[in-house]
């Protein structure tokens, strides 16, 4: 049998022989390695679900003119090659006019629906969305004001890009309510505006929704800035601003926790340790008399600590991530992923944290006087 076999061998007979005692340690570190697996999973998946989360109140990122002229459809597609395809949520380009209905000055935006439903999911519909370019959607205030309903047909007057006069009939499919300002507002499919005022890829402001950081956000705006100089990016703050400050006290908490809890399983397995060592004492009492050195009763102390750092770790990497996968499903309704980097480093910090535990018992172990402890005394 080799050393290595017998020393392998002594410290897990050393261990079942103090079944009840190692059990607590091992279970102590099982539940600090599985909270701090979980939440480190957790630490680092929160910017996406909460990115997720906040892309539900609206666009991050606004885009309008830099001049006095219209946006082109040319300068929209540059920006849109800056911004990841995978971060990118939504995007949204508008176009405003102001037509007449009922003799009364109301302001039409011209938009794609399909798009706009992911830029602002918080849009409420009466009905439904328009489905051809004969159909709009009235704001609620419009829609008290000339007194008309979803199903209802309305005719829209107005001036085209060359001055001539207009007359367009179309059918209410559905009435809009946000408690802002769009409620004020006529919507129609962005080929409608176009075909009503003679001309097409003209926009007054487009908006996108970026599954992102706050910091990646502004680095997409700078770039936007300088590689695109007709546009003039903006950022939402009352968006970034709090998506921000959530993120950071969120990830504050995860530290915060996982810190008390590892002090709190050193104290546990130190604790634990300290009682092995008091229990241990005529038998390193009768190893001292023997001959053996300190090195040796370090060795065999801080071989069982890191035996079982190292199985409570793997056990945490396990229960840490079935943690961290039941409070992403009951928090934010949606799954994370494994992170494999946390296997060994789950499996470190634990054997860190135990060996750390196990110092005060060494030393204790370390200070045993052999002649008094085989006297008795």
């Amino acid at each position: 049998m080799t050393k290595q076999k017998f020393y392998l061998k002594m410290i897990t007979s050393s261990i079942m022989r103090r079944k009840s005692r190692m059990m607590i340690a091992l279970f102590a570190v099982a539940i600090g390695a599985t909270i701090l697996s979980g939440l480190i999973t957790i630490y680092y998946d929160v910017p996406r679900q909460m990115g997720q989360e906040f892309r539900s109140y609206g666009a991050n990122l606004m885009l309008s003119s830099s001049c006095s002229e219209d946006i082109s459809e040319e300068s929209l597609l540059k920006a849109l090659r800056v911004i990841p395809k995978e971060k990118l949520v939504g995007f949204t380009a508008y176009r405003y006019e102001t037509t007449r209905l009922n003799k009364l000055p109301f302001m039409t935006g011209g938009i794609d629906f399909d798009s706009v439903q992911k830029t602002r999911p918080y849009w409420g519909i009466s009905g439904n969305y328009p489905l051809s370019d004969d159909e709009v959607i009235l704001g609620q205030t419009v829609s008290q004001t000339i007194a008309i309903k979803e199903g209802s047909f309305i005719e829209l007057a107005g001036m085209d890009s060359f001055g001539n006069e207009f007359i367009k009939k179309f059918k209410v499919s559905g009435i809009l309510q946000t408690g802002g300002s769009e409620e004020e507002c006529i919507f129609m499919k962005i080929t409608s505006m176009e075909a009503l005022m003679k001309n097409k890829g003209s926009f007054d402001v487009a908006e996108c929704s970026i599954s992102t950081s706050v910091n990646e956000l502004e680095t997409i705006s700078e770039i936007i800035s300088s590689s695109v100089p007709e546009l003039t990016p903006r950022l939402v703050k009352r968006v970034t601003k709090s998506e921000g400050a959530v993120l950071k006290k969120l990830q504050s908490l995860v530290w915060i926790v996982t810190l008390v809890v590892l002090v709190l399983t050193m104290v546990c397995v130190a604790t634990t340790m300290m009682a092995v060592v008091a229990e241990r004492r005529k038998e390193i009492g009768l190893k001292k008399s023997l001959g053996a050195q300190n090195r040796s009763i370090i060795k065999d102390f801080m071989g069982e600590g890191i035996f079982i750092g190292g199985l409570g770790g793997m056990l945490g990497v396990i229960l840490g991530f079935i943690f961290a996968q039941e409070v992403s499903l009951n928090v934010f309704k949606r799954s994370i992923s494994f992170q494999p980097v946390l296997i060994p480093m789950t499996i470190v910090i634990s054997v860190a944290i135990t060996a750390l535990a196990c110092l005060l018992p060494i030393k204790s172990a370390t200070d045993v006087d052999p002649a008094l402890v085989l006297k008795g005394e």
